[in-house]
């Protein structure tokens, strides 16, 4: 039966998570792969297993198998669960909201977005140490702290093993230099990376960063609203059916969150995405300029025109 063997039972190369528990027999490993649709012939799986000496070898552990591996290609790769991984990526500029729906597409969690969400969201049980080294406030969410980042996760991790992963990597790429050198500002981390969070959803080009922290920061020397369109965005709260959409005039005043800038004093309560490092960095260490004032640049090129004053920031319009 060489042909029934090596034919895979379909086409469909997305993985699959396979669990063997501890003390199961080849038999029941066979079943549960036929019930999943991993393979056409259960009694063929266990008679190579016995064939091969593979059935004494069998490993407890989660694996990820697709429906294009044959029967001789699944029962050699669950002897071994050390080389089993998910890779999980997070973007620059993307909400808590965003990074949990990506661990539902993702489709290898052992976990849902939704349990995900309730280890980063408000009220969240977060170490005590954490929270004072950021210093956040009570009740705070992790919106701005899961690092955006690739990464390669044991299949056995949970959502809160995952919160701490990306937490833990924030704290590792920001430094201890730079939480001092911010607190020698004035700044807590967790304003800074609210400034962050800012300029990354504004800044398309990383280069541009420091010069647009360089605006906000001026401004808030200033006294000045800080007047950034993507606090008005994410004040909407997916209301519109995307978590960034496009936004109007009318928005700037009709949007009611204690997150729209262009209604509020200071800086909003919390990060509104998650910051890259660069975003980060020149929050704490912008430009130095007389600049009060940027918008998109006329020739599509998704770069800023800066003005010091209102007049010169008219004038830069399209």
């Amino acid at each position: 039966r060489q042909d029934d063997l090596i034919q895979p039972i379909g086409t469909d190369s997305t993985p699959v998570r396979f669990t063997v528990s501890l003390g199961e027999s080849t038999r029941q490993i066979a079943q549960n792969l036929y019930a999943m649709n991993l393979i056409r012939d259960p009694e063929l799986f266990v008679d190579y297993a016995r064939l091969e000496g593979l059935d004494r070898q069998l490993e407890a552990g989660t694996y990820f198998v697709n429906q294009t591996q044959n029967i001789t290609t699944i029962a050699r790769m669950l002897i071994d669960s050390r080389n089993a991984s998910i890779t999980f990526r997070i973007l620059e500029g993307s909400r808590i909201e965003e990074v949990a729906a990506n661990v539902d597409a993702n489709g290898l969690f052992g976990f849902t977005g939704a349990a995900f969400l309730a280890e980063v969201g408000p009220n969240a049980p977060v170490d005590p140490q954490v929270i004072t080294m950021l210093g956040l406030p009570a009740g705070a969410s992790l919106e701005g702290y899961l690092y955006p980042d690739t990464y390669i996760l044991p299949p056995e991790i949970t959502a809160r093993g995952l919160r701490d992963t990306l937490l833990e990597a924030f704290i590792a790429a920001v430094g201890p230099q730079l939480m001092a050198d911010a607190a020698a500002q004035g700044l807590s981390v967790h304003q800074a990376v609210i400034i962050a969070s800012i300029v990354e959803r504004e800044a398309v080009w990383p280069e541009e960063n420091p010069m647009i922290a360089s605006v906000y920061r001026n401004r808030m020397r200033i006294g000045m609203r800080l007047e950034a369109d993507p606090t008005v965005q994410y004040g909407l709260n997916g209301s519109r059916g995307t978590w960034w959409p496009d936004i109007t005039l009318a928005d700037y005043r009709n949007v009611n969150s204690a997150y729209n800038t262009y209604l509020i004093d200071g800086l909003p309560p919390g990060p509104i995405a998650s910051p890259a490092l660069s975003a980060i960095q020149a929050a704490v260490y912008p430009a130095q300029s007389d600049y009060f004032f940027f918008r998109a640049a006329c020739d599509g090129s998704n770069y800023h025109n800066f003005a010091t004053t209102y007049e010169e920031h008219l004038a830069n319009g399209c």
